[in-house]
């Protein structure tokens, strides 16, 4: 049960890290997750379904230009975290 929890707080760890680095590196994500983090009045808190939806799209889109254009990056960057599973698994 530990080692569950464990590898779940990783997990989520880790895609925490990824997205801040999203947010880093590309200013139409950071638009939008300000936009999101400075919605404040009811009529914008109801909305949120849709305000995260729209930054999972835009987060999306980046992330796949971001892999277009560092393709050997991101094959590597894959193979590693393949290889790093696999010897974790162990």
């Amino acid at each position: 049960m530990r080692r569950a929890l464990r590898d779940a707080l990783i997990s989520a760890g880790s895609l925490v890290i990824l997205l801040l680095l999203l947010v880093a590196a590309d200013d139409r994500v950071r638009s939008e997750v300000s936009r999101v983090a400075s919605a404040q009045t009811s009529v914008e808190l109801a909305g949120w379904g849709y305000q995260i939806r729209d930054v999972s799209t835009v987060i999306f889109h980046a992330a796949r230009e971001q892999a277009k254009s560092h393709m050997p990056l991101t094959t590597f960057t894959v193979a590693a975290a393949v290889l790093v599973v696999f010897m974790l698994r162990t």
